[in-house]
């Protein structure tokens, strides 16, 4: 299995399959890669890469404190290893805030930028409440819980609702509280005018814990293209993958 050390002691567990214009799956805290599993046949067009942040799925535990930017440096350590200068990166919920980091840290290493429900803060009541019932169940040693919930959450059937919830029990408890209070405080709006390149924000039509932040891209990106996939609430990747891979295959081949 793929391996590579982004500082000792720290290995980043990766998946590389496919070729062409090199196209990165960035997960929430808590879900690890298997998240983008229904995104895999994308390989047939393009250089598809997924993995698992420190403290997540198969990856070591962080070494120490967890912040939005060490995670963006963590995917540019990645890209690196991978001799990769440019790519498309592809945000989903929370991974989105490391996405939009990672573009505003390192603009030269990023082609285009797409968020699934994505957000640039946390600033809605009901998006906050989830961050803390989420801190809440991981200061309690609720990761089983959790996992439960976003297997059920995220999978179709049985098979894939177990496999979600048994990859994401891997998780690290004092990575994943330190991600979930990181994401919280997290706040990149007053920079997001220095975004220079195409961004795509994909939400679902029913996913109305987010709907206001499009708000602020617009106000903020206002060249960002945006699409809502009807029906949809959140967890785009896994209930509504045939309609995003269109999405995403459309837009990486323009």
């Amino acid at each position: 299995m793929p391996y590579i050390f982004v500082e000792n002691f720290v290995r980043l567990y990766y998946e590389d399959e496919g070729s062409g214009r090199p196209l990165i799956f960035v997960h929430p805290p808590g879900m690890g890669s298997i998240t983008f599993s229904n995104q895999k046949n994308l390989a047939e067009h393009f250089r598809v890469i997924t993995y698992d942040m420190r403290g997540n799925g198969k990856s070591s535990p962080s070494n120490k404190p967890i912040t939005i930017h060490l995670l963006a440096n963590d995917l540019k350590i990645l890209l690196d290893h991978l001799d990769i200068d440019k790519a498309v990166i592809c945000g989903y919920s929370n991974g989105g805030a490391i996405a939009l980091e990672f573009a505003l840290s390192y603009p030269k290493r990023i082609e285009k930028l797409m968020l699934i429900g994505g957000f640039s803060e946390v600033c809605t009541t009901l998006l906050r409440l989830e961050f803390l019932l989420g801190i809440y169940t991981v200061k309690n040693h609720g990761i089983p819980l959790l996992a439960k919930v976003l297997g059920l959450a995220h999978g179709k059937h049985y098979a894939e609702k177990k496999a979600i919830e048994q990859y994401a029990r891997l998780t690290n408890e004092g990575d994943l509280y330190q991600m979930y209070t990181e994401g919280l405080r997290y706040n990149c709006t007053e920079r997001l005018s220095q975004l220079q390149i195409p961004l795509l924000l994909i939400y679902g039509a029913r996913d109305y814990y987010v709907h206001y932040y499009e708000n602020i891209f617009k106000k903020y990106v206002p060249h960002a293209d945006i699409i809502y996939i009807s029906k949809a609430k959140h967890q785009i990747p896994s209930k509504y993958s045939n309609e995003l891979n269109a999405i995403i295959k459309a837009y990486c081949l323009t």
